[in-house]
């Protein structure tokens, strides 16, 4: 692992970028990482894949972001050489792209619009040295879901080349267990082995169980030969429950109502009660 770094610095760097990151939309299981754990994540992805291109399969918990972020700003003593997120939700797509320019580095960051029933971009397939994707977590289809996340990120990535997969491992809740056990056997079957895992590590804001963790799970390519898969549409009849239990893949893109008010309150959230005549 890389030097040790400045903790208070890290979390101030990573609350820039929660402040930066939209609403969570429940429906389609953007459950966001609490922030010392998006540290930690953070800290361990820069360092994991120091110097790679790396693609993100959906970012809704801006790991992403707080990765080059950090390494920007010199928390971190090395990253990713570029990072490309690639997402079907438009506010968390032009949310990266602002805050990348804000800050001085959209020339090794950027994001675009993409939901996984598409092949992937012109141009993408192949093209880099590792992915990571924290995608629904599959309780309700077996883990379907995790695998198309999976299959994008080994499509994306030359042949020899690396992954993170988040996905909930809880050793009480059986369905964690059969779904990571069906990712690592998914995996193996396009030539990756699980190099690394950190088991039960990550907490989230979910109100209906709050203590339920996740695992990030590291595969390495080790079928050389073997050629980069082609992308292609996926197969509708794996959209089933892909967001949970009668909650099918059915919505292209999540797109963004314009605003004058990036980073600040909503306007609909609130109103004002005025002093009374007696103030004046």
């Amino acid at each position: 692992m890389s030097r040790e770094f400045d903790l208070r610095s890290a979390v101030n760097a990573v609350s820039d970028v929660v402040a930066n990151r939209p609403p969570p939309l429940r429906e389609f299981d953007q459950i966001y990482m609490k922030v010392a754990d998006m540290v930690i994540q953070a800290h361990f992805i820069s360092d994991r894949f120091k110097d790679k291109d790396v693609v993100f399969i959906g970012d809704g918990d801006a790991i992403g972001l707080s990765v080059m972020h950090l390494t920007k700003q010199g928390t971190f003593n090395e990253g990713p050489r570029s990072i490309t997120v690639l997402d079907f939700d438009e506010r968390i797509v032009n949310s990266i792209n602002r805050f990348a320019e804000k800050y001085d580095f959209a020339d090794s960051m950027k994001a675009q619009l993409y939901n996984v029933i598409e092949p992937l971009p012109n141009g993408l397939q192949g093209e880099f040295d590792a992915f990571y994707s924290n995608p629904p977590w599959g309780q309700s289809n077996g883990g379907e879901s995790v695998m198309i996340f999976l299959e994008r990120g080994i499509e994306a990535t030359a042949k020899k080349s690396e992954g993170a997969i988040v996905i909930a491992d809880d050793q009480t809740l059986p369905w964690t267990q059969e779904v990571l056990l069906a990712c690592q056997k998914h995996a193996s079957s396009y030539g990756y082995i699980v190099s690394e895992m950190l088991p039960e590590l990550h907490l989230y804001h979910l109100d209906d169980n709050p203590n339920l963790r996740s695992c990030t799970c590291v595969f390495r390519s080790v079928e050389f030969e073997k050629s980069v898969p082609v992308s292609k549409p996926l197969d509708m009849t794996r959209i089933e429950n892909f967001y949970g239990r009668n909650n099918p893949l059915k919505v292209k893109y999540v797109r963004e109502n314009e605003t004058l008010n990036y980073g600040k309150a909503y306007d609909n959230s609130y109103h004002y009660e005025k002093l009374g005549e007696e103030y004046e």
